[in-house]
């Protein structure tokens, strides 16, 4: 049962289409877990044009699948990219992304049988 994320803007984009849905889904879990690594990595290095790449890439996804709180963390990581801001500023809320996306990841997981 979906509690760490809604699935409403998928079925309307894919017109109720099942396999369309899955695909999405395959692709958040397989693909996000790796963009936040390298989102975790740009942070550490203070590698903002890095950071800022991996937040822009999994913006639209995490808005795609109602995940709105961490929808508006990554837009805060664009943010603190643009003004090339401390690390520990933006720790927290990385760390904050991070776990509400490994709960959906294995909300879905279940849910989909993935």
């Amino acid at each position: 049962m979906a509690l760490n994320y809604n699935l409403s803007k998928v079925y309307a984009l894919s017109d109720n289409d099942p396999e369309f849905v899955n695909e999405i889904l395959t692709l958040f879990v397989t693909e996000v877990p790796d963009d936040l690594k390298q989102i975790k990595e740009g942070i550490k290095k203070k590698d903002h044009k890095h950071a800022y790449a991996y937040a822009h890439k999994i913006k639209p996804t995490l808005d795609l699948l109602g995940l709105n709180v961490a929808f508006e963390e990554i837009l805060q990581v664009e943010a603190w990219t643009k003004t090339e801001g401390k690390k520990k500023e933006i720790e927290h809320t990385f760390e904050s992304i991070k776990t509400q996306v490994k709960e959906a990841i294995k909300e879905i997981k279940k849910d989909f049988d993935l």
